[in-house]
């Protein structure tokens, strides 16, 4: 029975929907975890100096591949415990650039995967967050500083689309649950007029405290992912998770059928998604531009 080590940089209760998706994508190819493959999760919990420990700990079990999911610095440390075993990762960033892959068409080696490109994901979040509150010139950015290389791409990103809207941007950084607290009290004591909430795992895992906090301190912010818009948050833009998941299953089953890696194209998502809360909106007294809504993918009322 092929053993799938899974590998993960934040924990497993707030992923569960994702591993569910993951684990369909895997059975599209016939292989069902507990009849015919087995699937072994390994959880970092946040902490990411564990993860190479926890990829060598997978070459060292022989697994037949290596699935890696919520930061770069999973799949960096995947590459770097193995070339032979076979890797398919799911990041926000460009493989290329980072050394996983010679190319998005012909990986080579022994990695490839499902890849978004956060530039034009971050200017468009941003842009919308300015059309909901269209009287907002400060603007403050939510960064993991322990997920270095996903901070840099973030703030990069973020101040390039800022420079263009004329915004000013306050880079505030938070890695655990008191620093999440911390940074919202700052961050209204130098009176922003709304959150950017960077895309990271921990803050997924995180999802309710920070709705939480925006509703208490009544502050407008915008997130990556549906699921803060459904724990309460007011908008998020973002790819669909749950087909990100599954295509990211899809490969490994693929790779268990005996495809290579390397004749496996990065795939990149085209289907992306706006969610409003407007109850949420309603709370903060945000009158939703009538055109927003009618672009919105679902409004929860």
């Amino acid at each position: 029975m092929p053993v799938v080590g899974f590998l993960h940089s934040a924990s497993a209760g707030p992923n569960v929907l994702n591993i569910a998706a993951f684990q369909r994508g895997v059975s599209e190819s016939g292989f069902i975890n507990g009849q015919n493959t087995r699937i072994e999760y390994h959880w970092a919990e946040n902490q990411y100096d564990r993860l190479p420990e926890l990829a060598t700990e997978l070459v060292r079990r022989q697994v037949a591949v290596i699935a890696t999911a919520g930061s770069t610095t999973a799949a960096l440390a995947a590459k770097a415990a193995t070339s032979e075993i076979p890797i398919v990762f799911n990041i926000g960033e460009d493989p290329v650039q980072l050394g996983l892959v010679a190319s998005l068409n012909r990986p080579g080696g022994n990695a490839t995967g499902v890849t978004l490109f956060t530039t034009e994901v971050v200017a468009k979040r941003l842009g919308l967050l300015h059309e909901l509150v269209p009287g907002a010139t400060r603007v403050a950015v939510l960064v993991n500083p322990t997920d270095a290389t996903r901070m840099e791409s973030t703030v990069r990103d973020v101040e390039t689309a800022a420079r263009v809207s004329g915004l000013q941007i306050d880079i505030f950084n938070a890695s655990t649950i008191g620093e999440i607290d911390a940074a919202h009290a700052t961050i209204v004591r130098t009176w922003a007029d709304a959150v950017f909430v960077g895309p990271e795992p921990f803050f997924f895992s995180r999802r309710v405290q920070l709705a939480i906090l925006a509703a208490r301190h009544a502050i407008p912010a915008t997130y990556a992912a549906r699921a803060y818009v459904e724990a309460g948050g007011l908008m998020s833009y973002g790819t669909d998770t749950g087909d990100l998941y599954r295509q990211h299953g899809v490969y490994v089953g693929r790779i268990l059928k005996g495809t290579k890696p390397s004749d496996l194209p990065v795939l990149q998502p085209t289907k992306f998604e706006l969610l409003i809360n407007l109850h949420t909106a309603r709370t903060l007294s945000i009158d939703v531009p009538p055109s927003l809504l009618a672009r919105a993918d679902e409004v929860i009322e």
